[in-house]
């Protein structure tokens, strides 16, 4: 017997051998391989952090930790499968199982806090698309806003903030980032929004008088992304009497190439070039309280949905 409601957990997905990088990179690319030099470019930046991204390894954590939280909150009520935008399983795989295996109701969740139509927007419709009309699909559109998320992202920073000297504490910038889009997907706006919104709900729960939102990891194309970019912000810190920084990257939950090489490696770069200390929270990854707090929002929303 299926379970009563099916859960599929959204991820990006990432190769787990360099081996496999060529293959990734094209399906980033729609299809297009890319050139000898930018497949080295990408190459060098997983040699920059140990040979491969560990998010593969996460995000199967953080899955398995929903599915435990869930089946502590109900036990034997929810079916909890992973499915990714750009390796196996698939989201379109994973809908497949769920309708082969006769489930009839299935909740759609993705491992990012905050909405936007080019991210989390194609993943539910993906998996919407892939499920059928025949299978009732429930979208977690966001979850940035689930209660104790700000608590657990403050908790992180205040950490951050101890690694610092006193004296550097003192006028420390917190900085909030998330990966950037093309300016042409923010019409609406929603994704910004959402970011300055949870930014400013884990100042007020860490009592923090001095942040900022900015935007990194933005895309090697001609067009104008969503600014201003965590490198750019960096280099003007010296110039406004800012000798140190908290970096948040409050739209990640997990240790990945746009964390470990974007921040660790590029912006710590430019920080110490312009003489700046930076310091970086710790990644949510598989914290029993971030699974808890997705397994809960999960159960909600399965709530809302039978009442």
């Amino acid at each position: 017997m299926a379970p009563s409601t099916g859960v599929l957990v959204m991820a990006h997905g990432t190769p787990e051998r360099q081996a496999d990088v060529a293959e990734y990179y094209t399906r980033i690319r729609r299809g297009r391989p890319p050139s000898d030099e930018q497949l080295a470019e990408l190459l060098s930046r997983y040699d920059a952090i140990g040979g491969i991204s560990p998010l593969a390894e996460r995000t199967d954590a953080q899955v398995r930790g929903i599915a435990a939280a869930l089946d502590a909150l109900e036990p034997g009520a929810f079916d909890v499968r992973l499915g990714t935008k750009h390796t196996a399983p698939s989201i379109e795989e994973t809908a497949a199982s769920f309708v082969a295996d006769g489930c009839r109701s299935v909740i759609g969740v993705v491992l990012t806090p905050h909405f936007s139509s080019m991210g989390t927007g194609e993943y539910l419709e993906r998996a919407e698309k892939a499920l059928g009309s025949d299978v009732s699909f429930t979208a977690i559109k966001q979850w940035y806003d689930a209660p104790g998320f700000d608590e657990l992202v403050a908790a992180r920073v205040r950490e951050a903030l101890g690694r610092l000297e006193e004296a550097e504490r003192a006028n420390a910038l917190v900085l909030f980032t998330a990966h950037a889009l093309p300016l042409r997907v923010l019409e609406g706006g929603e994704y910004p929004a959402q970011l300055a919104e949870s930014a400013q709900l884990v100042a007020e729960r860490a009592k923090l008088s001095h942040v900022e939102v900015a935007w990194q990891s933005a895309g090697l194309t001609p067009e104008p992304w969503i600014g201003p970019d965590v490198l750019e912000v960096i280099g003007s810190l010296p110039s406004r009497g800012i000798s140190s920084v908290v970096i948040c990257p409050i739209g990640f939950v997990a240790d990945h190439l746009e964390v470990l090489y974007d921040i660790d490696v590029l912006a710590q770069q430019k920080a110490l070039e312009v003489g700046v200390t930076l310091r970086r929270t710790r990644s949510l990854n598989d914290d029993p309280a971030l699974t808890r707090l997705l397994a809960e929002t999960v159960a909600a929303a399965s709530k809302a949905e039978r009442s």
